[in-house]
C-alpha cells in the first residue's frame, strides 16, 4: 500500500481557532459603535450645510443658534428596537424646521427651503456601505490576526 506521507496541520488549527473567536465578538456593541459613527457623520455634514444669520452690527445679534443647536457628537443616543438601531438627530431652535422646509412671511413673501438635514441624509446614504465594509473587514482582520 502506498503512503501518502506527513502533513501538518497546525496552521489549519490556527485558523480554525481564529475563526472560532469570531463568535465572541460582541455585535451589539459593534452596531452601536457603527451606527455612532454614522450620525457622527451625519452631523458633521449637517453643521456645515446649516445656514448662519448675517446682521448688522450694533444690533446685537449673534448669528449662528441654528448652526450650534445641531449638538455635540458626544450625545449621541443609539436605541436598539429588536434587530433596529436608531438614532435620532434633532435641533431644538424653535426655527429649525422652518428654514428646513421653508415658509411664508408676514408680508406675503416666501423662503425657500434650506434643506439642510434632508441633503446631507441623502449624501451619507451614499457613503454608508462603503463605511460599514471598512468597519466590518478591520473587524475580521482583528479577529484573524488574534487581536480584539
Amino acid at each position: 500500500m502506498a503512503s501518502w506521507g506527513r502533513a501538518d496541520f497546525e496552521a489549519f488549527r490556527n485558523i480554525q481557532e481564529k475563526i472560532q473567536s469570531l463568535k465572541d465578538i460582541d455585535m451589539n456593541a459593534f452596531c452601536i459603535e457603527c451606527s455612532k459613527e454614522i450620525a457622527a457623520r451625519l452631523l458633521s455634514l449637517v453643521v456645515r450645510r446649516t445656514p448662519v444669520g448675517k446682521y448688522p452690527s450694533g444690533s446685537g445679534k449673534v448669528g449662528g443658534t441654528l448652526r450650534r443647536g445641531w449638538g455635540a457628537v458626544a450625545d449621541i443616543n443609539v436605541v436598539k428596537e429588536g434587530d433596529i438601531y436608531t438614532v435620532t438627530i434633532i435641533n431644538p431652535v424653535e426655527y429649525a424646521s422652518y428654514v428646513e422646509f421653508g415658509h411664508r412671511t408676514g408680508n406675503g413673501g416666501y423662503v425657500e427651503p434650506q434643506l439642510m438635514l434632508t441633503i446631507s441624509e441623502e449624501k451619507l446614504k451614499s457613503a454608508i456601505p462603503k463605511l460599514l465594509e471598512r468597519k466590518v473587514k478591520k473587524k475580521l482582520m482583528e479577529a484573524l490576526s488574534g487581536g480584539n
